[in-house]
């Protein structure tokens, strides 16, 4: 972002400047990866980076609309977002050791990392069978890890499979309400991303077709799972905790089924049903000519 945009004041950030950039991201890439593009959800990363500040700019009333919006981004190609199956994210969970159980609610839960990583005992709630997601974790430069609130600022409610509730309550039983969930097994405190991405990284390389797969596709594996047990798409939106289906959508829109050949099937159904309920057997392209003195 800097190198671009570090002496470009905010009045004078065009739409059409915006977009020249993101599309060069794609192709040049930023200084950190000169002469490489990057991918595109590292292209979406940076666009929402630079959009969050010109909200907050429109917001405080520096600006009077948001260039950002509207932008043309590159489409996420499926080799970017790995998904498990049931049984791959069971197996990873096992061969992650202590951290199984966490693997499982970022699995079926589709907690983020931070979001996980700041869960306290008083957000599970083993009788609703519910984890209350308000708080995240994030790693802030020269400062270190630093809790705050969600990226979507809003809580959710999540539900829990009754086998992962079981697990659950053997992490929290007999633990103080403010208590970390998952704590660090070396400092007793917020568990980093990077310890838990060593772990993880140890668990994929031995389960047959999880090689490479990313803690974030854990995330990523919840919205398919969801969405093939028959999830709709503002159900996987408050799943996830994004601020609009429309994100939902454009992130996972594939993974839902072609149902357009349904459609037309019910369309079908439902003109003969409604044919058989006005007594008529007349093709709807008959017309019935007028009676007589009519």
């Amino acid at each position: 972002m800097l190198p671009r945009w570090e002496a470009v004041a905010l009045r004078d950030i065009r739409f059409d400047d915006l977009q020249v950039w993101t599309t060069g991201l794609s192709v040049n890439g930023s200084v950190r990866f000169e002469g490489k593009g990057l991918s595109a959800s590292r292209v979406r990363q940076a666009h929402q980076l630079v959009g969050a500040v010109l909200r907050f700019a429109v917001k405080a009333k520096h600006l009077a609309a948001n260039p950002a919006e509207g932008i043309d981004l590159p489409d996420i190609p499926e080799s970017e977002q790995r998904y498990l199956t049931h049984e791959q994210l069971h197996r990873v969970a096992v061969a992650s050791g202590r951290l199984r159980t966490m693997v499982l609610v970022l699995g079926y839960c589709g907690l983020r990392f931070g979001e996980a990583s700041a869960l306290t005992v008083s957000d599970i709630d083993l009788e609703t069978s519910r984890i209350r997601v308000a708080r995240s974790v994030t790693y802030v430069r020269k400062t270190g890890l630093v809790e705050g609130p969600t990226k979507g600022k809003q809580s959710r409610m999540v539900p829990v499979p009754a086998f992962l509730i079981a697990l659950l309550k053997t992490e929290v039983d007999e633990r103080e309400p403010d208590a970390l969930v998952f704590p660090s097994s070396l400092s007793g405190e917020w568990l980093t991303l990077g310890q838990a991405r060593y772990a993880f990284q140890k668990a994929t390389a031995v389960v047959e077709g999880c090689q490479g797969v990313r803690l974030h596709d854990l995330r990523h594996t919840c919205a398919s799972l969801a969405i093939k047990s028959g999830a709709n798409i503002k159900v996987v939106q408050r799943l996830l905790g994004h601020k609009s289906a429309v994100l939902t959508l454009d992130r996972y829109g594939h993974l839902f089924p072609d149902d357009l050949d349904a459609i037309a099937l019910a369309f079908d159904a439902a003109t003969r049903t409604t044919a058989d309920a006005l007594r008529t057997n007349l093709p709807l392209n008959t017309i019935r000519p007028p009676r007589k003195g009519a």
